[in-house]
């Protein structure tokens, strides 16, 4: 028996914010709607996970509001995202980070990119988190949902889990999960089929919840 993975970065966060770990108004708006359209879509879910961070179970209680749907979600602190201001911190703990690195948009995600490669090769002195464990435990998560018995699993979880899913899945080298992350937009659904024999990619990036009308408003990467 196969299943139909999809796989949902949460809705936008409060980037710059105290704390990050938390829906904007546009999130909460992009969730639900994300919800009505895979609705429409005819996805029906009969399993749901999300990482055990607030953003992912907030985006699921709006696509749960906007798919009309009364699962309670099992937690798999696997699908958490990387630490990503501590891998920073990390990084610039002996020499100055550059200014705006965790309120600036553009130079946040120029040096994370940075960053992360270098993290893959090891080269971060007292990470938060090792690459190579941050990629286990999200294999992890993901065999979790395929041992599950569901048809239609749902899960939210963060970029850079997304990332190094569609990385893995796909065979690519380790430095496609950073390109990959960065593509990520806001409650964007990846798809797998997964089955006995292997998983595939069956979508990437989809926003479904997204058209001409709304996407200055509703189309966001962070």
């Amino acid at each position: 028996m196969s299943m139909v993975f999809h796989l949902v970065r949460h809705a936008q966060a409060s980037f710059g914010a105290a704390d990050y770990d938390n829906l904007s108004p546009l999130g909460h708006r992009q969730s639900e709607a994300l919800g009505a359209a895979m609705a429409r879509q005819g996805v029906v879910p009969d399993a749901v996970f999300i990482g055990a961070q607030k953003r992912h179970r907030q985006t699921w209680e709006g696509m749960a509001n906007g798919m009309g749907c009364d699962l309670e979600p099992v937690i798999l602190p696997g699908f958490n995202e990387f630490d990503f201001k501590g891998l920073l911190d990390a990084r610039f703990a002996e020499e100055p980070a550059p200014e705006g690195i965790h309120s600036d948009r553009r130079t946040h995600f120029r040096k994370l990119r940075e960053t992360v490669l270098m993290w893959q090769r090891d080269e971060i002195t007292n990470p938060p988190e090792r690459f190579a464990d941050f990629a286990a435990r999200v294999r992890d998560a993901r065999d979790i949902v395929a041992a599950s018995g569901a048809k239609t699993p749902v899960a939210v979880s963060s970029g850079g889990a997304i990332g190094q899913s569609v990385a893995s899945v796909m065979g690519a080298p380790a430095d496609q999960m950073i390109a990959l992350q960065l593509q990520v937009k806001n409650c964007a659904v990846a798809r797998f089929v997964i089955a006995s024999t292997g998983t595939w990619l069956h979508g990437f990036n989809e926003t479904p919840h997204i058209n001409a009308d709304n996407a200055a408003e509703m189309l966001t990467y962070s």
